[in-house]
């Protein structure tokens, strides 16, 4: 019987054992708030308190670190994006900063003409253009207008003149011929006085 009570304790011993010696096993997988979880609701109670094995506190604890390293290491990540794109942002805004500086320029250039050095807008230019174009149409009517009253006049004076030559050719014909009939008198008389 002895042996039979002891067989019976042994096999209770090792039951016991077999069950105490069952190792519940941490999951590492999830997130660190489902591993927190899973670690309170798996743990075994003491009164008031919790009971965790140290093999899943540390296994936590190094779960949290590389939460915490992965987080700073995305954090660096980030912030090193977030300046890249700073100073992308920067140079963007300085290229159109000059871009709307060269567009300005050029749309006051394509608004203004360059005369003589200066730079004129367009309808300035135009009015100005105009006004000297309608200056010198007005200027050469003027011109045309007076060369032909001129030249009516010079036509006019040459007429007169023609007629003034025509009457002074009549008029020193004329004294010619009464000159050389004086003459021929007082030649005549001349004569006549030397025979007498």
């Amino acid at each position: 019987m002895k042996i039979k009570n002891l067989l019976l304790v042994s096999i209770f011993l090792f039951t016991i054992s077999g069950f105490s010696q069952v190792t519940k096993k941490f999951i590492d997988t999830g997130s660190v708030s489902n591993q927190f979880d899973y670690l309170i609701t798996k743990s075994n109670k003491y009164q008031v308190y919790k009971v965790v094995e140290l093999n899943w506190l540390t296994k936590l604890k190094s779960n949290v670190l590389d939460s915490i390293s992965e987080s700073k290491n995305s954090i660096l990540t980030n912030l090193s994006t977030i300046d890249s794109q700073k100073k992308t942002i920067e140079q963007l805004e300085n290229s159109l900063a000059t871009s709307e500086v060269t567009i300005q320029t050029l749309t006051n250039e394509n608004q203004s003409i360059s005369l003589a050095g200066i730079q004129l807008s367009k309808s300035f230019f135009k009015t100005l253009m105009f006004s000297i174009i309608g200056i010198l149409i007005i200027s050469l009517f003027f011109f045309i207008t007076k060369f032909k009253q001129s030249n009516r006049v010079t036509i006019q004076t040459k007429e007169t003149l023609k007629e003034v030559e025509e009457e002074f050719e009549t008029h020193r014909k004329i004294a010619l011929e009464r000159e050389q009939k004086v003459m021929r008198k007082l030649q005549d008389e001349l004569n006549k006085q030397k025979k007498e």
